[in-house]
């Protein structure tokens, strides 16, 4: 009998494991399956829907005998025209639409091409730590090395320059706001970053999903002069719009950068669906009430939050932007330990900030995507 056939996985796989949630989920899954009862305030997926408007969008473009066919790589232009109108009306950030913007399968697509586009192997690329496991992967997988630069509540959450060696760094990434410290960049600290970058001539990144959720001042790195002269922004419909799963994201960046990356997106995928592509404009033509009636939520939310921190001990600062809380623990506690004594003795599942890199070691992460009843009840068992 020959024995099993197994073949050999590819070297780029090497020190890039399974997602933490992925793993994590499947655990909480076997829990509930022997009759536990949890409760999970781990991920960020927003639990409110879009505005009907969208909705009915993609359900009328969707009976459309015409809209199911290939796509263009660079995404419809009525999307690539709305996505230019709301950096001008949110950000005063002129973009044109047929050049400077790209829509994307989700912003986390977008990481994954811009690191395939621009990393060879044994390129640096400075992550945040802590920071979205996400960036790390992406390099990894593209050859590059993903080097951490350390963030801290000293600091407030921003980069400390002097200790950074920049040598043989080709890209930095950054997130404002911040996830998962919920740390807001004014534009002041968004120009000393682009200035950082210039003077090493280094690729700068910035993830901006969560600019519109619990913050009331969003802000746009390319609102600094001349930014796109090394600087490129993702942003994304996920959290903003309630539309996690619709996966509708965009680059914004100058024409060079734009055409660069279009030669490694045009081959690996065929567009997407346009009636998704015409809802996603819908929702991004909505007015300052539907960000406002989102907010309310989330504000009352975070009240509820705040007072299970309080009763686990939890420290954590006043002012948070996004859809987590973050704090952090008593003296002496381990993330993972106090994870899985709340998820094991509680039946709540809240998130290690140690998985965010190791300044995280000492925090944990709360999502605010559950309904205020559902983090009432959580509030309820902590406090037994």
């Amino acid at each position: 009998m020959s024995s099993k056939f197994q073949p050999i996985l590819s070297q780029r796989l090497d020190g890039v494991g399974e997602y933490y949630f992925s793993r994590k989920l499947r655990e909480i899954d076997s829990l509930r399956a022997a009759g536990k009862s949890i409760i999970s305030l781990g991920i960020g997926s927003p639990d409110m829907p879009p505005h009907p408007t969208v909705t009915a969008r993609l359900a009328a473009e969707s009976a459309k005998s015409t809209a199911h066919g290939y796509q263009s790589y660079k995404g419809a232009a009525e999307l690539r025209e709305a996505f230019a109108g709301w950096y001008s009306r949110k950000f005063g950030v002129e973009l044109d639409p047929s050049s400077e913007i790209m829509p994307l399968i989700g912003s986390k697509e977008g990481i994954m091409h811009i690191s395939m586009t621009y990393l060879n192997s044994g390129d640096r690329v400075l992550v945040p730590n802590p920071g979205y496991p996400t960036y790390t992967s992406a390099v990894t997988l593209a050859g590059g090395v993903a080097t951490p630069y350390s963030l801290t509540a000293e600091s407030g959450w921003m980069p400390d320059f002097e200790s950074i060696d920049t040598s043989g760094v080709k890209m930095m990434i950054i997130n404002y706001p911040h996830m998962p410290t919920g740390a807001v960049a004014t534009l002041e600290q968004l120009e000393r970053i682009v200035s950082f970058c210039r003077k090493h001539s280094i690729l700068l990144l910035n993830d901006n999903p969560y600019g519109f959720i619990r913050n009331a001042e969003p802000v746009s790195l390319l609102q600094v002069e001349g930014a796109k002269e090394v600087a490129m922004e993702l942003n994304s419909l996920s959290k903003s719009h309630n539309m996690a799963g619709w996966r509708i994201g965009m680059l914004a960046a100058s024409k060079e950068r734009i055409d660069e990356i279009l030669r490694f997106k045009s081959n690996m995928d065929s567009g997407m669906f346009l009636p998704l592509q015409l809802a996603a404009a819908t929702a991004l033509s909505l007015g300052d009430e539907w960000y406002e009636e989102q907010n309310r939520e989330y504000y009352a939310r975070e009240q509820i939050g705040k007072a299970i921190f309080d009763a686990l001990g939890i420290e954590y600062a006043a002012n948070q932007a996004g859809l987590f809380l973050w704090g952090r623990l008593p003296e002496g506690e381990n993330c993972y330990d106090f994870c899985d004594k709340l998820l094991y003795e509680k039946g709540v599942f809240l998130t290690p900030g140690g998985i965010f890199g190791s300044e995280g070691d000492r925090y944990m992460r709360l999502s605010l995507c559950a309904p205020q009843s559902l983090l009432v009840q959580v509030l309820n068992k902590v406090k037994i």
